[in-house]
């Protein structure tokens, strides 16, 4: 089992950034890939970031593509979505989830084997 802990959330103006962290425990951190979903509400979940365990390869959703940055300390057992240049269109609750093996990445949901219960993130206009 792996737990996952997202943080970081919060209101936030249009234009500025925030970072959101999630540790994760349970299971040995490098041997996943992880990845970052949103959902707004009466939305599908949609895909953010993914990256896999070496932290060398990185995929993102159309939406976020050079704004959001997603990265991972395997030493602290956290991976990070560093969101900048936010909109009003970003808000949403984020959820971290990990799956394996480490070394694919995915941008499905139903690729992920844990998830987080997520934080959310408003982007005032």
């Amino acid at each position: 089992q792996v737990q996952l802990v997202e943080s970081g959330g919060g209101l936030v103006q249009a234009g500025n950034s925030l970072r959101l962290s999630c540790a994760a425990s349970g299971r040995t951190f490098s041997n996943l890939a992880m990845g970052w979903f949103r959902q707004a509400p009466g939305k599908a979940r949609e895909f953010v970031a993914a990256v896999k365990w070496s932290g060398d390869s990185v995929r993102y959703g159309d939406s976020v593509l050079g704004r959001f940055t997603i990265s991972r300390d395997n030493a602290k057992n956290t991976v990070y979505l560093q969101m900048n240049s936010l909109k009003p269109s970003d808000t949403a609750t984020y959820y971290c989830a990990a799956r394996t093996p480490g070394h694919l990445l995915a941008s499905k949901e139903s690729e992920y084997d844990y998830w987080g219960q997520g934080t959310q993130v408003t982007v005032s206009s």
